[in-house]
């Protein structure tokens, strides 16, 4: 009993080994036979595909060295939609080497040079000899420590102009022209445009309050002596005028409002318009004597009519109409000529016998006062 007992210990270990052994077989062939019929499924896959042209498909597919060519030359084209964004049916040209932003333009009266004030602190006098060169001739104005051009106004002569200026104590005003030449000089020197002058200067032209705007014209209204008008119109409520060529105090205007917001003379210089804080314009006439000089300065009528504030006006070129373009989204033509008053709009349309319109009142020292109808335009 006691050999029994050992002997069945001895095997029994072995029985375990052998049925392990068996399992890890069975295992084994089974991932074997699994792998071998997925690999035989794959190959007849591949087998039942079209054939390739290896031939067509090298050639369709361009090289690097064609795509990065390719890719090179197509860097400076835009798309039409970069270029509708960048340019305008209407864009003419661009003048380049301003420092920083430009402030204030001004034509002369021929149109061949054009004034820029720059916040770089330099006035800039391009010569437009064509509008669509690549490059100007341009006189470079360097203002006086400290000043910085707000606005420019050209005289008479296209080779002064006026300068309106910033600075510590308030606002300035500087005359620059064309530095007198010797003959010899100017026969060495055609090609180069002449080095600009300081004239005359003015300090605290409106105490110290900045300028809006300035601008020039030359007096040929009635006994006017045709010299140049110049109108600073400052960020509180009062306009001065200036004699062009030598600096003299003209005269004064006060709009009484709480503060302006530009003034404009007539290309004839015989109105000053103003637009300040509230909606109306205000219109004064430039009185000459029998010798030319400016005699005195009367208010004659005020533009009634906007319902919010005349952010920017002008004259026509024969001084008899006034454009304004106002906060309330609206622009208006004014006709001043004749010995008109005051002038307003009627707020809402009113009946007539044609129906419904809007209407302009206007007084004038006839003693009168008239209705006009405003004009019909079409809708598009």
């Amino acid at each position: 009993m006691a050999f029994s007992s050992m002997e069945t210990q001895t095997f029994l270990p072995m029985g375990i080994l052998l049925s392990g052994l068996i399992g890890g077989l069975s295992v084994a062939l089974f991932f074997a036979f699994y792998l071998r019929r997925k690999r035989n499924e794959v190959k007849t896959a591949v087998a039942q595909l079209p054939p390739e042209n290896t031939n067509n498909d090298r050639a369709s597919r361009p090289s690097i060295h064609a795509k990065n060519k390719s890719h090179s030359h197509s860097k400076p084209h835009v798309s039409a939609a970069d270029k509708g964004r960048r340019h305008h049916p209407l864009d003419l040209n661009t003048l380049k080497g301003h420092g920083d932003a430009v402030t204030w333009l001004c034509f002369t009266s021929d149109g061949r040079s054009l004034a820029t004030a720059c916040a770089d602190r330099v006035v800039r006098v391009f010569k437009l000899d064509d509008a669509s060169s690549k490059s100007f001739k341009f006189l470079r104005i360097n203002m006086p420590s400290g000043s910085h051009p707000v606005a420019v106004a050209f005289c008479k002569e296209a080779s002064k102009l006026v300068v309106g200026a910033h600075n510590i104590s308030g606002s300035s005003l500087y005359m620059y022209a064309e530095e007198s030449r010797k003959p010899s000089e100017e026969a060495n020197q055609q090609s180069k445009l002449p080095l600009p002058e300081l004239k005359w200067e003015k300090d605290q032209v409106h105490d110290k309050k900045g300028i809006l705007t300035l601008f020039g014209t030359s007096a040929t209204y009635g006994s006017a002596d045709g010299s140049t008008i110049v109108a600073s119109c400052s960020e509180g409520t009062d306009i001065k005028l200036w004699q062009g060529e030598n600096g003299k105090f003209l005269g004064a205007m006060d709009t009484n409002q709480l503060k302006n917001n530009m003034a404009v003379l007539s290309p004839n210089g015989r109105f000053v318009a103003a637009a300040a804080f509230t909606a109306d314009v205000k219109v004064w006439e430039i009185v000459y004597g029998k010798d030319g000089s400016v005699k005195e300065i009367v208010k004659v009528m005020q533009l009634k009519g906007h319902k919010s504030a005349v952010t920017w006006l002008c004259f026509t070129s024969d001084s008899e109409r006034i454009l304004t373009a106002s906060k309330d989204g609206s622009m208006r033509i004014w006709n001043i000529n004749g010995d008109i008053t005051c002038m307003a709009w009627a707020p809402q349309p009113l009946a007539t016998e044609s129906g419904l319109a809007t209407i302009l009142a206007t007084a004038s020292n006839d003693k009168k006062v008239k209705f006009w109808t405003a004009p019909k335009f079409p809708s598009y």
